[in-house]
């Protein structure tokens, strides 16, 4: 009688070191599994699910100044530094790691209307309503907690008050808006340049990280102006419809920036054409007060005045992400951390919140099969996100009353004008009544 057997070869089957890949063999054969199209789905849902479950973005916060805050600054020069003004001029190095303050910066009399950390990382300079420029010297190492008082190392006194403050990337210059947009070198008393373009006063004013010799501000006659250092003027002007409060360029495309606008939206454009935007991003209902790009510039993090805070991807039209909390008021300045984990928000309750940038995100140290998880899970996620239930659960978010409530009502408005539009040109001449584009409706004018 023969008897067939099944051979194998152990070497085949076994490692020669403990470093070594075990060899699996498989049948990838579809027909052997017909269920594996459902599993995975199954998969996908439950892994959607738990990411709801888990959640919770708030890490801590950050208190101890007595008055409202008006605008933040991170060192990138260090991942834990974070500057902070407040309405009432006192200005705070904070430990993020450590959730303390290092040193309190004290001198202005009114208040901080802007505040910026140098490339190298050991100076700091704000801007404030009493007129006054002042340079500070922060040390490269911070060692002790408890917040040691310090005392500016170089004032720079101005004619107005003043509304913003930038740093250049490379040189010690920094730009100041205000009446006018003033370059100052941190070595001269007076202003090195100043430019003028039709604006009443400038409000915001920030230099680009990779085009360094490039600037973009905003104005109170709703203005966006493009300044080019090396040649001393301004290049490119765009009015909208609506005040810009303000603005942020993407630190991995330097041809392209993102506006805060008033009429709750913020609006991506492109340097060289400033005609359209590249994209319109909704989902607030009130102004939008501050906005800041990932360093990956993928996302970006905005504030407004409706006390929320949301996280958009820089190509999508709507937020991903949304957060609040039951004490939190208006939002005014909001900053994303060096690494990308974290997004830090500061609002007029007097306190610095710090949000995780992936809400169900596992702080601490992974271990690789957890690393391998996660990653899998978000990739089912991202495979089945098209689907109702999958995109229904991933998409939900719980927001405050009154946003629900003011986001109704701006919705009815909007669909009223809509329709208004549309009653319009159906009863009016064909061709005389043109519907520009959402990126196109509330841009007035652009000037060369």
């Amino acid at each position: 009688m023969k008897i067939k057997t099944i051979s194998r070869s152990e070497e085949d089957y076994t490692r020669e070191r403990n470093q070594d890949v075990i060899k699996v063999h498989r049948n990838l054969d579809p027909a052997l599994r017909p269920m594996a199209g459902a599993v995975e789905y199954q998969r996908a849902l439950n892994a959607v699910k738990l990411e709801r479950v888990f959640a919770k973005p708030f890490v801590g916060s950050l208190h101890g100044h007595s008055d409202g805050l008006t605008c933040m600054a991170k060192s990138p020069f260090r991942l834990n530094c974070l500057v902070s003004g407040a309405s009432d001029g006192e200005i705070r190095v904070w430990d993020v790691a450590q959730k303390a303050m290092v040193r309190q910066l004290l001198g202005h009399s009114g208040a901080v209307a802007g505040v910026c950390v140098a490339p190298h990382g050991d100076a700091c300079v704000s801007a404030g309503a009493d007129s006054t420029v002042r340079l500070w010297r922060i040390q490269e190492e911070e060692t002790d907690i408890g917040g040691k008082q310090q005392q500016p190392q170089q004032v720079y006194e101005g004619q107005h008050a003043f509304r913003g403050v930038d740093h250049h990337y490379q040189k010690e210059l920094f730009v100041t808006a205000g009446p006018s947009v003033q370059v100052w070198d941190h070595n001269r008393s007076e202003p090195v340049s100043s430019f003028t373009w039709g604006s009443d006063s400038v409000t915001s004013v920030r230099c680009n990280p990779a085009e360094v010799e490039v600037l973009a501000t905003s104005g109170s006659d709703r203005s966006v102006c493009l300044y080019d250092l090396r040649m001393g003027t301004p290049t490119r002007k765009l009015v909208m419809m609506n005040k810009t409060n303000a603005i942020c360029w993407n630190p991995r495309e330097p041809l392209n920036f993102t506006i805060a606008n008033e009429d709750c939206n913020l609006y991506s454009y492109d340097m060289r054409k400033l005609d359209m935007a590249k994209c319109v991003h909704e989902d607030f209902v009130s102004a939008v007060m501050d906005v800041d790009f990932s360093p990956t510039g993928q996302e970006f993090v905005a504030g407004s005045y409706d006390r929320t805070v949301r996280i958009f991807p820089h190509t999508s039209g709507h937020s991903r992400e949304v957060y609040h909390t039951k004490r939190m008021q208006r939002v005014f300045c909001v900053k994303f951390s060096n690494d990308g984990g974290y997004v830090l928000s500061g609002s007029e309750d007097m306190n610095v919140r710090i949000w995780k940038a992936h809400a169900s995100q596992q702080l601490g140290t992974m271990l690789p099969r957890e690393r391998q998880k996660a990653a899998y899970s978000q990739a089912l996620v991202g495979r089945y996100r098209h689907l109702s239930e999958v995109k229904r659960i991933e998409r939900h978010r719980h927001v405050p009353k009154p946003v629900v409530k003011a986001h109704r009502t701006r919705r009815d408005m909007l669909d009223s004008e809509a329709r208004r539009k549309r009653q319009r040109q159906a009863h009016a001449t064909p061709g005389t009544l043109a519907t520009p584009p959402a990126r196109k409706a509330k841009i007035v004018n652009v000037l060369e």
